[in-house]
């Protein structure tokens, strides 16, 4: 897809509040993203096109054209359906990209779209509506209105939208049981803990019931226990209703638990971009192998991953597990049993994973695993997207 610039004074295009595209399938990426650039300061138009700063650091970068490229040729789809997580430390770009997605930062060049419909050629209301009903956004700080009630903070954006009194108050109660919030919905905010006023936020964002949750770094300010019940929450809403949602964290931990795919950023480029088992098992530099360092390998790497050919014999007998299952339960099942166990789908064994296999996994000495089979091959985690099929552009 060639690069179309935005316009780097941020001023809207000309109107065009028509779709320029049919109804998205099914298989159609939500967002689709090719060589977008966010560069501030002067002359920032300059530097997306200059291929002699192709290879130079973000402090090069900035020495020599005096602007900061937050975001850096980044090209990604985010499938209907999966939590795709941007990950990263301070200063790599992830919240600047993710509000680029609705530009609510203006991209200085590149090209993004949403269900096929180019986001960089809408006009202000066409923006708006992207806004309110189809990418709804929960930041770190919940701002929430401290004189309303609970039930009238979670109704907020439907009123916004012009929804009634009545049927705005009984969609945002019905929110209320959804997110755990039961029981509070006539008090204020200021009588709610930091989880319970994050889960008001989170829920008035589903309210209004769009495509798209953007989540730019919710829970970095809870309290690690907190965190967790919400990372739950997120984990369980995901799977009761599969709506798409991106999801923007420094926390590898958080990342890996509940991201289908992560994009692992630094100085505003993408360095890897796959499942977290394809992260955590094949790092794609140095940078990546130090941040999963620690991570515990055997409860992220699949016995499919970790599987071997079956030998004669060995395809009939031992416990079944499923290609997806992690090492960890692997390591159980073999325990128990007492020999080798079968890597099973459709009724077909793939593989096998015995104890050496299994060591190898833990010591990280796995890094040609399953030769000869399709051990290589990471599972699909959502079942609605291409493990670590899009090639990130950096």
């Amino acid at each position: 897809m060639t690069a179309a610039p935005a316009n780097p004074s941020g001023a809207p295009s000309a109107p065009d509040s028509t779709p320029d595209t049919a109804t998205p399938q099914a298989g159609d990426p939500v967002f689709s993203v090719r060589n977008l650039w966010k560069v501030f300061g002067p002359k920032a138009g300059r530097v997306p096109g200059d291929t002699s700063l192709t290879g130079l650091s973000a402090a090069e970068v900035r020495e020599r054209t005096g602007c900061t490229a937050a975001v850096r040729d980044v090209s990604f789809d985010v499938a209907r359906g999966e939590v795709f997580v941007v990950m990263g430390l301070s200063g790599s770009g992830k919240s600047t990209l993710v509000r680029c997605l609705t530009r609510l930062i203006e991209p200085t060049a590149g090209a993004l779209h949403i269900d096929g419909e180019d986001v960089l050629a809408m006009d202000r209301a066409r923006l708006r509506q992207l806004r309110r009903t189809r990418a709804a956004m929960v930041f770190q700080h919940f701002g929430l209105l401290p004189h309303r009630t609970v039930l009238d903070n979670i109704a907020y954006g439907l009123e916004i939208q012009g929804v009634g009194r009545a049927e705005r108050r009984a969609r945002a109660a019905g929110m209320i049981e959804k997110v755990g919030l039961a029981g509070l919905g006539e008090r204020r905010p200021g009588q709610l803990s930091g989880g319970q006023q994050q889960r008001v936020g989170l829920a008035r964002a589903l309210a209004v019931d769009p495509e798209v949750l953007l989540f730019d770094e919710p829970f970095s300010a809870l309290d690690p226990l907190i965190r967790r019940d919400m990372q739950e929450e997120v984990i369980r809403l995901h799977r009761e209703e599969g709506r798409t949602m991106v999801f923007i964290t420094h926390d590898l931990s958080e990342a890996l638990r509940i991201g289908d795919r992560i994009a692992l950023m630094r100085d505003g480029e993408i360095v890897q971009l796959g499942t977290p088992e394809e992260i955590v098992a094949a790092p794609a530099d140095d940078y990546v192998r130090d941040f999963v360092r620690d991570v515990p390998r055997e409860q992220v790497i699949s016995v499919r991953r970790a599987m071997r050919p079956a030998l004669a014999g060995e395809a009939d007998t031992g416990v079944a597990l499923a290609p997806g299952t992690v090492v960890a339960e692997a390591i159980e099942a073999v325990a128990r049993s007492g020999e080798h166990v079968r890597v099973v789908e459709d009724g077909r064994t793939l593989g096998v994973v015995d104890h050496a296999r299994l060591l190898a996994v833990v010591a990280g000495l796995d890094a040609d695993p399953g030769a000869g089979t399709d051990a290589g091959t990471a599972p699909d985690p959502g079942g609605s997207h291409t493990a670590g099929g899009e090639v990130a552009a950096v």
